[in-house]
C-alpha cells in the first residue's frame, strides 16, 4: 500500500550517525532516503529492540518495559517496524514520550505490513523512517535481510526479545557481532533450551540481558556522540 511520505532527504550513513570504521563503511548501503523531524546527525544514542512478529505476550511485555526503560534514558528506539515486537518497542517508545526510528525493507512510500500504516505515518510525522531502497524499488525478501544489517549499523546495540530459530531477526544478531556492537538477548530467551541460536550467539559474544538498564552501560553518552561527530 502506497502512503504520502513528506519531504524526503539522502543521506550517507556516515552523515547520520557519525565516523565509521573499515568494517563498518564495508556493508554499509551507499545512501539511505529519510523523513521525519528527528536532526541529522541522530541527537541520541540508539538501541535496536527486535523480535518475532507473531510473539507470545511476555514477549511483548518484554519489549514494551525494555522501549519504556530506554526511552526515559533518551535513548532512540530503533526497530523495523513488523508486526509483534517491533510495533510493542516502537509504541511504548512514543507512549514513553520518547524517540523512535523506523528502518523499512521497502522504500518509504510503502507500508507494510498494512495493519502498521498508521504507525508508519506516525513515526513520520513526529521521529525518523528510514529506507535504503529508492522509490519506485521492487521489494524482493532479501531486502528485509538488508534492512536488518542497515537496522544494525545505525544502532549502537541490539536487542533480541523474542526469535525462533528461523527469525529474520536472528540476521540483526549475527551482523551485530560482526560489526562488533554490542549484541543483547533477553533472559528468558537465553535459557529457552528448545532453541538453538542463543548458546550460539552467546559463545560469539552476545549478553544476557536480565534488567533493561543494563543496556545503558555499553551506549555512548549523547555528550560524546556530539563530540565525536563532524
Amino acid at each position: 500500500m502506497r502512503i504520502p511520505t513528506g519531504t524526503i532527504s539522502t543521506y550517507l550513513l556516515e552523515e547520520l550517525v557519525g565516523p565509521l570504521n573499515d568494517v563498518e563503511k564495508k556493508y554499509a548501503p551507499k545512501e539511505l532516503y529519510v523523513t521525519g523531524p528527528l536532526s541529522v546527525p541522530l541527537p541520541g544514542p540508539r538501541a535496536a529492540i527486535i523480535g518475532s512478529r507473531k510473539a507470545s505476550f511476555k514477549g511483548l511485555q518484554a519489549a514494551r518495559d525494555i522501549a519504556r526503560t530506554l526511552a526515559r534514558r533518551n535513548v532512540i528506539v530503533v526497530s523495523g517496524l513488523a508486526q509483534g515486537i517491533d510495533t510493542a518497542a516502537h509504541k511504548a517508545a512514543i507512549e514513553e514520550g520518547g524517540h523512535t526510528i523506523a528502518v523499512l525493507g521497502t522504500p518509504l512510500d510503502h507500508a507494510y505490513p498494512r495493519e502498521n500504516i498508521d504507525l508508519q505515518k506516525l513515526i513520520m510525522r513526529n521521529h525518523m523512517v528510514v529506507s535504503q531502497f529508492p522509490i519506485g524499488h521492487t521489494t524482493r525478501p532479501k531486502d528485509f535481510v538488508l534492512r536488518n544489517r542497515t537496522m544494525a549499523l545505525i544502532s549502537n546495540a541490539s536487542i533480541i526479545v523474542e526469535a525462533s530459530d528461523s527469525s529474520g531477526s536472528l540476521h540483526q544478531g549475527w551482523e551485530a557481532l560482526r560489526l562488533g556492537r554490542p549484541l543483547f538477548i533477553w533472559s528468558s530467551i537465553v535459557n529457552d533450551h528448545s532453541l538453538s541460536w542463543p548458546e550460539k550467539m552467546v559463545m560469539y559474544g552476545a549478553i544476557e540481558l536480565r534488567d533493561p538498564e543494563e543496556v545503558l552501560d555499553v551506549l555512548p553518552s549523547r555528550a560524546r556522540i556530539l563530540e565525536v561527530t563532524p
